[in-house]
């Protein structure tokens, strides 16, 4: 963290409706934490349902998500390959809104497809999954958190 200004950056998946299908505990998990390890170098923890929810079908203790906090070295190598290679992949991509910084300076950024990480081999991917990806400052100020954002090379629309 040394130098950079960021204390974490955490990345999280939900398993959403891949849930369903038949296999899924089998196959379809295994897979996305493999390419979620993959992608941040760090074996992500399984997030589960505190309680179940009828209209969302899901059971308390179920697995409804994937996250990994990265800190350090890998946090640094992470922030790299997404601003130098991952971002420009992205298809239709003009910069991040000011607004997806909150007023504690945290700036989330979701990526709707996986395969744009060159670690992911498009065509073994049988699914695709989002991200969620925050980048989370020592500073909890918003303002402090925006120029620290700039300075990191983090492609920002101007205000």
């Amino acid at each position: 963290m040394q130098g950079s200004g960021l204390e974490k950056i955490v990345v999280a998946t939900g398993v959403g409706k891949l849930r369903q299908r038949p296999g899924f505990v089998e196959t379809i998990l295994p897979t996305i934490e493999k390419d979620l390890a993959a992608i941040t170098g760090q074996k992500p923890s399984q997030r589960t349902a505190r309680k179940s929810v009828a209209g969302f079908k899901i059971r308390g203790g179920e697995v409804v998500g994937l996250k990994v906090t990265l800190r350090g070295r890998r946090m640094n190598d992470f922030l790299k390959r997404l601003i130098e290679v991952v971002m420009p992949r992205i298809r239709d991509f003009h910069g991040i809104d000011p607004g997806q910084i909150d007023q504690g300076g945290n700036l989330t950024i979701g990526i709707k497809e996986h395969i744009v990480f060159p670690e992911v081999n498009p065509d073994e991917v049988k699914f695709d999954f989002g991200l969620e990806i925050t980048l989370v400052p020592a500073t909890r100020d918003k303002e402090k958190s925006y120029e620290l954002y700039k300075s990191l090379g983090v492609p920002l629309q101007s205000k």
